[in-house]
């Protein structure tokens, strides 16, 4: 359902930055209060992203009256702050789609507008890209101004100070706004800080500043005694030493809920020259009591009545696989107290909540920092603890250097809770697991399970615990099949697979949770089926014994074919000397867009349909 603009009559004259900037600044604060109604309005009927984007209105508008976008470069971080952007710049009536397969992207996406100039869906990224675009943007010489807005913990993970600390030491003109939502120093902004950073921005006080450095740049003692004094002049209002230090001029906080104060003071900073950085302050949930007061709950909303300020009660549903997990990790803490749990800022979506409350000892949230993730548990590996890396498989991604040198090479044995393989259905390609077999089955040392269900998930996550070794159990976003788990856990033969069916010409070798289709297919068909469990070591003997006795190998998996589980199988059956023909199931050599698990599983032919259907279409290739 679309919402009618008319209703919304200031936003509706403000369809586009460029009709927005025909506004009078008298206007805007109108404008931010429909857009923020609109915004609630909208996404309580698609779901999404909420809270970050309630807390962005006031921000969002000021960057866009303030600077020519899309002329002048605006990146979003993290992108799910980009929903007000998003119905600012030509895509309202389309908010309606956003996340759904052939919809908005849940993040800015530049093949969708020329407004979104960088695809964003991981976080940290922004500085880096704005430095670069800031660059590119002198080498052209036309005026081109570069923002970074950087946010929700984004600023916790050292690619942000790295770019920082380039940005300042080459002097580049750009802008980093730092959107701060958090809740302790929201007793610091108000109406002096807001005056204060005005006048920091203005004429007099950054002529004065620059002028007496120019006039005493030549006498070394009275240079050094006036830079000290305007550090702490300036020291006793802001807060911004560390950003200083890294090369950049320091403005805030600022209320940045104040549209008005906003827009003059990145109107002041327009003309400054160098990195700048300006430190807004506001709320998460802004404008929407409940989200102000939960701002975690409500993140990301599924379809909801505002006026019932909570969701519907959602029907009882089968465990999670990040439930089991949860369970498993407390099961696990109960008699080993040299378990250390580790996450980069996923507690509530690894299912962590109740080992974090329980075992406050044996938990650590390194923040928005997965690098640092993986080889803080190499050390506490190194020294004898047993650490369990709770990450999503598009977040392994990023510590992938990582995983190589400071867990590998070295053998130590952390183990790799490794959630959100394969599709995940509404955010998108960027959040998509699809690569994590390819990239860890090729890591020497590495152990890499496929769990078909809650049971075999347990167990694999015990069984990789005590492996004395690197290892990895991967399982998808959602609920499992429904079978019921047993509080005693088996450890599994390493590098075993479990036959399922016995049957004639056809055999399913399954990686993971695609089991219920596979077991259809090999159901109503009369083929065989093997639960592969392994990828990495890999059962070499059911292999060729399935190519011995089979016309057609056939592997499925939830994951990228091209370096995947089923090339692995295709390696094994090459070096044997029982050729046969095989046909891989997977995801093809693409990036994969946003859509329900179910209709991607469609679109890809990996539910029982398509496997059938690309069996049927190679059995008459082979005829």
């Amino acid at each position: 359902m679309t919402l009618d603009l008319n209703h919304y009559p200031t936003l509706s004259l403000a369809s586009t930055p460029d009709e927005m900037r025909k506004l009078s600044q008298d206007q805007l604060k109108l404008l931010s209060e429909e857009l923020r109604a609109y915004l609630l309005a909208s996404v309580s009927q698609s779901s999404g992203h909420f809270a970050s984007g309630l807390g962005t209105v006031e921000l969002t508008v000021a960057l866009h009256y303030v600077y020519q976008t899309p002329f002048d470069r605006l990146i979003w971080d993290v992108g799910h702050q980009a929903y007000p952007h998003k119905i600012l710049t030509g895509r309202a009536e389309q908010m309606s789609s956003i996340r759904q397969k052939d919809g908005l992207h849940p993040f800015p996406w530049p093949p969708e507008s020329q407004f979104d100039t960088f695809a964003v869906g991981h976080s940290s990224t922004s500085i880096s890209a704005a430095l670069g675009m800031a660059i590119a943007a002198e080498k052209e010489n036309k005026g081109r101004r570069v923002v970074s807005v950087i946010g929700d913990g984004a600023l916790t993970a050292g690619m942000a100070f790295e770019a920082m600390n380039h940005a300042g030491d080459i002097g580049t003109d750009m802008v980093v706004v730092l959107n701060d939502n958090e809740m302790s120093i929201s007793e610091n902004v108000g109406a002096l800080n807001s005056h204060l950073a005005r006048l920091l921005t203005g004429s007099f006080f950054n002529g004065i500043r620059d002028g007496s450095k120019k006039l005493l740049s030549n006498v070394p003692p009275i240079k050094a005694f006036a830079s000290r004094a305007e550090e702490h002049i300036k020291g006793m209002v802001v807060p911004g030493t560390i950003f200083e230090e890294l090369g950049f001029n320091y403005i805030g906080p600022i209320d940045g809920h104040d549209v008005n104060g906003v827009v003059d003071t990145l109107r002041n900073m327009r003309k400054f020259k160098g990195p700048q950085l300006l430190h807004v302050v506001t709320k998460k949930g802004k404008g929407y009591e409940v989200a102000e007061k939960d701002p975690i709950k409500f993140h990301a909303v599924p379809k909801f009545n505002p006026e019932d300020h909570c969701f519907p009660k959602a029907a009882p549903s089968k465990p999670s696989f990040s439930k089991i997990f949860g369970q498993w990790l407390c099961d696990m803490a109960k008699d080993d107290a040299s378990l250390m749990a580790v996450t980069p800022a996923m507690r509530e979506g690894s299912g962590m909540v109740e080992f974090s409350q329980t075992y406050p000892e044996q938990y650590f949230d390194v923040a928005i920092a997965e690098q640092h993730a993986v080889t803080f548990a190499a050390g506490l590996a190194k020294d004898g603890l047993k650490p369990v890396v709770a990450i999503y498989s598009t977040f392994l991604q990023r510590a992938y250097d990582q995983l190589i040198h400071d867990v590998a090479i070295q053998n130590l044995p952390v183990l790799f809770a490794v959630d959100r393989a394969g599709i995940v259905g509404a955010d998108g390609p960027t959040h998509q697991g699809a690569f994590d077999i390819a990239f860890m089955r090729c890591i020497p040392n590495m152990m890499v399970m496929t769990p078909s269900d809650e049971s075999e998930c347990r167990n694999m996550l015990y069984t990789g615990y005590q492996a004395n070794q690197p290892a990895a159990v991967r399982y998808p976003r959602g609920s499992g099949i429904g079978i019921e788990t047993q509080e005693k856990m088996e450890l599994l033969p390493h590098g075993k697979a479990k036959p399922v069916l016995a049957g004639q010409s056809v055999a399913i070798l399954n990686f993971g949770t695609l089991m219920p289709f596979a077991k259809a297919v090999a159901e109503e068909r009369g083929y065989s089926l093997i639960d592969m469990r392994f990828v990495k070591p890999i059962d070499e003997a059911c292999i060729i014994d399935a190519a011995k006795n089979h016309k057609l190998i056939v592997t499925l998996e939830d994951g990228c074919i091209m370096g995947g589980a089923g090339s692995a199988v295709n390696e094994v059956i090459m070096n044997s000397a029982h050729l046969t023909s095989c046909l891989n199931v997977g995801l093809p050599d693409d990036f994969i867009l946003q859509g329900k698990q179910e209709e991607m599983y469609g679109v890809y032919e990996m539910d029982e349909a398509g496997i059938k259907r690309q069996i049927d279409q190679r059995l008459q290739k082979l005829a």
